[in-house]
């Protein structure tokens, strides 16, 4: 074919396959809400749909004392509420045969030995030939108790086949404790086989950031400070702590949300091109980004930050209660639920360019959105007009619908000289209306049984963003900083409008 021609053709459907390795999934944590919420139902969708492998078992594990029977009627009644339209009851009896339960106390050696010898049966009846992955679906402090008792008992070494290690975030709640939580894990499982979940990552939309760059030449050589004035990165949520206050009265936004999924993003759109398209190539330049960014102290830190939390107010309609009136929160609690903060990254690519991250809870909407504001067309042709030219910008919606949006100038019909914005929209919804759409959790989980880490956080990037973080979470426990109040229902306190106002913008996403 000549070059720049284009054979047009149908082509093979990208679709997933079985996959191949036999697998046994141990999950940690089996009678908490993530396992209900997430796990159990994406594995069962996994199922329906013909992807897990033909040789596979699923075995829950906790505190709690439940026979097979009732661990599979728990999850069945989980999957019917969280996943009512897309529940195949014809399917479910195939999937529960592969469903069983064990005690365990994590905090005891020997309840992780008898653990191993159980798995040891399964693994022989079922035929999975040795393959295992460990899910933590545990309270955070609980990582590294679990860890040593899987160590310890000879549960990440098996030499029959792969033995891996899933982590929800948190990763530490704050640099020094996540050095020693990876110092920890990595005395029983190698780096390859460690897989610290980020859900956001497994978004489609999310994937899609690094195709769109790098393989549509138009874009790529627009990236970069010459072209684009700034960034902003909006991930908002509409529900406030509801049943997570012991947890998030310990973290806050910075550790629930900063540290982990608003810098992840940032560091999609920021990084380099890799050589190849593969988790070391890809996780190599996202460390970049990490290592590039403008560290703040404790007296640049207040003029680039904004902290928050929510008060009363009104969401869809309804009347909410404070964060403090929340279950479980401290009535002076100073926990911040918002954040919005100004970063800087300091190379080539993108020195002068502002980034703009917020993010917060009891906001007006749920929705993630990261736009790219590139530089104004200079408009002095058009002074005798009185036109006024506003910015390209390109967004990447991740939710509620997973969107790429297009925004530019067209003139208005009619004999004046007249210019509006016009939306350029692709939507995965509407484009892919008949593909198997996998959700966050089902990507990552896939991956995790392909031993794909490209969708996960290696440790060397957990370490540069704690390191990052550190002066203002150290600000916010010391309480050196204002957590500022803002009602529910809103965009936030007045003061993080000002924080973007100041440099002539105002937030995209509204």
């Amino acid at each position: 074919m000549e070059k720049g021609c284009r054979e047009v053709k149908g082509g093979p459907a990208c679709t997933m396959d079985r996959l191949a390795d036999p697998v046994g999934i141990v999950i940690l944590g089996a009678s908490g809400d993530l396992t209900g919420r997430k796990l159990i139902p994406s594995l069962f969708r996994l199922y329906q749909n013909s992807i897990l492998p033909e040789r596979f078992f699923i075995l829950g594990a906790a505190r709690s004392k439940l026979s097979d029977e009732e661990f599979r009627t728990r999850m069945l009644r989980w999957i019917e509420r969280e996943r009512p339209g897309e529940f195949d009851r014809s399917r479910w009896n195939g999937f529960a045969a592969r469903l069983f339960y064990r005690s365990i106390v994590y905090d005891i050696p020997e309840s992780f030995r008898r653990l191993s010898a159980h798995l040891e049966k399964m693994e022989r009846d079922t035929g999975t030939g040795g393959n295992r992955i460990f899910h933590l679906a545990t309270p955070p402090d609980l990582y590294e108790t679990i860890i040593v008792n899987i160590g310890e008992a000879g549960l990440a070494g098996n030499r029959n086949g792969f033995a891996r290690v899933v982590i929800e975030k948190p990763f530490g709640r704050d640099l020094e404790s996540a050095l020693k939580l990876n110092s920890t894990i990595l005395r029983y499982f190698t780096e390859d086989r460690i897989f610290r979940i980020d859900h956001y990552l497994g978004k489609e939309t999310v994937q899609n950031i690094l195709l769109f760059r790098f393989s549509n030449s138009i874009f790529e050589p627009l990236w970069n400070r010459s072209f684009i004035d700034h960034v902003q990165i909006t991930v908002a949520e509409t529900l406030g702590v509801e049943h997570r206050a012991g947890y998030y009265e310990k973290a806050g936004v910075l550790r629930d949300m900063f540290q982990n999924h608003m810098l992840q993003l940032l560091a999609l759109i920021a990084m380099e091109p890799p050589n190849l398209y593969d988790s070391q190539h890809v996780r190599d330049e996202k460390v970049k980004v990490f290592q590039a960014l403008k560290q703040y102290d404790r007296h640049s830190l207040p003029a680039n930050i904004v902290l928050g939390q929510y008060g009363e107010g009104e969401i869809n309609g309804e009347r909410v209660p404070p964060y403090r009136s929340e279950t479980g929160v401290d009535h002076h609690s100073h926990t911040p639920t918002y954040c919005a903060m100004k970063l800087s990254i300091d190379n080539w690519r993108w020195q002068g360019v502002p980034f703009y991250l917020r993010t917060g809870k009891r906001l007006p909407r749920k929705v993630s959105e990261i736009s790219l504001h590139f530089r104004r067309a200079p408009d002095h042709m058009f002074r005798k007009h009185g036109v006024t030219i506003t910015p390209n910008i390109l967004s990447f919606v991740i939710q509620p619908e997973e969107e790429i949006k297009w925004s530019i100038q067209t003139k208005v019909p009619g004999s004046r000289l007249c210019l509006n914005d016009v939306g350029m929209t692709f939507s995965y919804r509407q484009h892919y209306p008949t593909s198997i759409s996998l959700d966050a959790y089902e990507r990552v989980l896939i991956d995790c049984i392909l031993g794909d880490q490209l969708l996960f956080v290696r440790q060397d990037g957990i370490e540069m963003t704690w390191k990052f973080l550190a002066p203002a979470l150290e600000s916010v426990d010391e309480k050196r900083i204002s957590v500022l109040p803002y009602m529910a229902g809103t965009w936030g306190p007045p003061a993080a409008e000002e924080l973007i106002r100041r440099d002539g913008y105002c937030w995209h996403v509204k």
